[in-house]
């Protein structure tokens, strides 16, 4: 297989990486897409109806992706979960926030949202969290989708080569927010370039780099190691276009954060973000995703609604400090092949 990405979907080699949560929200897709990249949709996290919705609002004059949250069938220890609820108690309390009970059996609504992708396919799909059935690959990729799977190894990449997907979006440590891991190696302990060229010798498949990417010579040292595209997440948070509630965006900003860190506190799944306190109090936090979630959902958004920064998460990969205040074509522009 040709290792390049095809023009017509992948513009000028810049992706808005698919953030759930808020951040990717039509118009940052659309604006991604006027400037000549390719803009995504995060499926994850919402309802079918929801996803519905946001397909309506997306125009047709540039190709756009949306990304699914593939859900994990492993074991969940109950107790330590419980254990962490009675624990959040007193930190939602403070906010006039619940902790609901836990949600054990939470799919995400894969196979709804997979059916409508099915039905109404953009150009681009991907996976991250887990890899799809090998039969679903086929079916979008007849309704005529190009398909992307998150990696961050080269045995992951064997896997998902074998599934028969189009390209692999390699993510490395430094990326913001969830880690797209899956197959519970140890994280990749050298540098984005580094993990590209491991890939790049594992597959021959056109491959994105994705992770701690801020500058525009780092997009380049990526490509140089073989990468065809650069996904970028962070970077996109600070602009206008972005759905990033205020005190993620203050934060970003802001010179009271020294460091971003891997937590499982918010969610359950490790996930690099800005490190406050909540992060260094509940660093024990149980591998229970999205149980954990659902757990603080409440919290962080009354954290939010305080405009508190300091119970709620703040995703973030380690090149945070570049991340402007400015349009999302102007970051197309500065990292553009």
């Amino acid at each position: 297989m040709d290792a390049t990405l095809p023009g017509d979907l992948f513009g000028n080699g810049v992706i808005a990486a698919p953030m759930a949560g808020g951040p990717s929200r039509p118009q940052l897709a659309e604006a991604v897409g006027r400037a000549g990249g390719l803009g995504f949709l995060g499926g994850g996290l919402k309802t079918p109806q929801a996803l519905t919705a946001e397909l309506d609002t997306m125009g047709t004059a540039r190709p756009f992706g949306v990304n699914l949250f593939v859900p994990s069938a492993g074991e969940i220890d109950r107790d330590a979960v419980l254990a962490y609820r009675e624990r959040l108690l007193p930190e939602a309390a403070a906010l006039g926030a619940e902790v609901p009970e836990p949600r054990w059996a939470d799919d995400d609504a894969y196979p709804a949202k997979l059916d409508l992708l099915l039905d109404r396919t953009p150009a681009v799909v991907s996976f991250t969290f887990g890899t799809p059935r090998w039969d679903a690959v086929s079916a979008l990729q007849s309704a005529g989708a190009f398909v992307l799977q998150t990696v961050t190894c080269p045995e992951e990449a064997a896997m998902a080569a074998e599934l028969g997907v189009n390209a692999l979006v390699v993510q490395h440590p430094d990326a913001g927010g969830h880690s797209g891991a899956f197959l519970g190696l140890p994280p990749f302990a050298g540098t984005l370039p580094e993990l590209v060229a491991q890939v790049r010798d594992a597959v021959a498949l056109p491959l994105v780099a994705a992770g701690g990417v801020g500058t525009p010579d780092d997009a380049a040292a990526a490509r140089s190691a073989g990468a065809s595209a650069v996904q970028l997440g962070t970077a996109f948070l600070r602009t206008p276009e972005a759905g990033s509630n205020p005190v993620h965006r203050e934060a970003l900003a802001s010179n009271d954060f020294t460091r971003t860190a891997p937590t499982r506190s918010f969610s359950g799944k490790w996930a690099r973000g800005l490190e406050n306190d909540f992060m260094r109090r509940f660093a024990d936090a149980p591998a229970a995703y999205p149980v954990v979630h659902h757990l603080t959902a409440p919290m962080r958004a009354a954290s939010v609604k305080a405009g508190s920064p300091h119970r709620t998460s703040l995703w973030a990969g380690t090149a945070w400090r570049e991340a402007l205040e400015e349009p999302a074509a102007a970051v197309v522009a500065r990292f553009a092949a």
